[in-house]
């Protein structure tokens, strides 16, 4: 989900690409969990329970290990991609801005 600058040539400041990076993350969450098989390996894996989703959601580094999630699983990633028209590479993207790795 690229962030498109509000007027002119404008860059998306670092606030409104992390906005849009959560965004991401949470379609991502919401695609995990609209599947009991996915979000139960999810919760397995994570080791998460299904009452601290939401909760947990609102935390940069917990979307930023769903994104990880995903992005772990090729064949998850891809149709998640192609699910949401995103560019795989988009998620790695905000992951890296969810987990402070990019500035």
């Amino acid at each position: 989900m690229p962030v498109r600058p509000r007027s002119g040539t404008r860059k998306a400041t670092l606030h409104e690409r992390r906005e849009a990076a959560s965004a991401l993350a949470i379609t991502a969450l919401s695609f995990i969990a609209s599947e009991p098989e996915r979000l139960g390996r999810f919760l397995a894996l994570t080791g998460i329970g299904p009452e601290s989703l939401r909760s947990a959601a609102r935390h940069p580094g917990f979307l930023a290990g769903v994104l990880d999630h995903l992005a772990s699983d090729d064949q998850l990633l891809r149709e998640f991609a192609e699910q949401n028209e995103f560019d795989p590479e988009q998620v790695m993207k905000a992951r890296e801005l969810l987990s402070g790795e990019s500035p």
